[in-house]
């Protein structure tokens, strides 16, 4: 998947054009505090591969702990969009439910990483 794909909260405020790293192939889930209460898969994309097409006014930012990863989010529905990894500040985490046409069914399961071991907070 090469090809940009296009990804829309669910209000439909916020919508980006994504270059994804490897297709759906690097989908996973995160079991830091944050990410197992957020839910939503992720898939890569480099930090050049994510253009927001319109609402970047509606996007809002949250960090913690460390302050490297920095989450986004459509503030009109509350919906993850993207943020900028921890495990690696170069690379973004798409949210991979917001890949239009992608069907939970037709991907899970997805696999789990350590988050809550971070090398980082080492």
């Amino acid at each position: 998947m090469t090809t940009p794909v296009t990804t829309t909260c669910h209000c439909g405020a916020v919508e980006l054009r994504v270059t994804l790293t490897d297709g759906l192939n690097t989908a996973r889930r995160c079991d830091c505090s944050f990410c197992r209460r957020r839910g939503a898969p992720a898939v890569s994309a480099p930090l050049g591969g994510v253009e927001i097409v319109k609402g970047a006014d509606k996007l809002t930012l949250y960090s913690f702990g460390t302050h490297t990863a920095k989450h986004h989010f459509c503030s009109v529905c509350g919906i993850y969009m993207y943020h900028q990894r921890r495990s690696n500040p170069n690379e973004y985490g798409v949210n991979l439910y917001t890949i239009e046409g992608v069907m939970p069914a037709d991907v899970e399961p997805v696999p789990w990483v350590d988050g809550v071991n971070h090398p980082s907070d080492r």
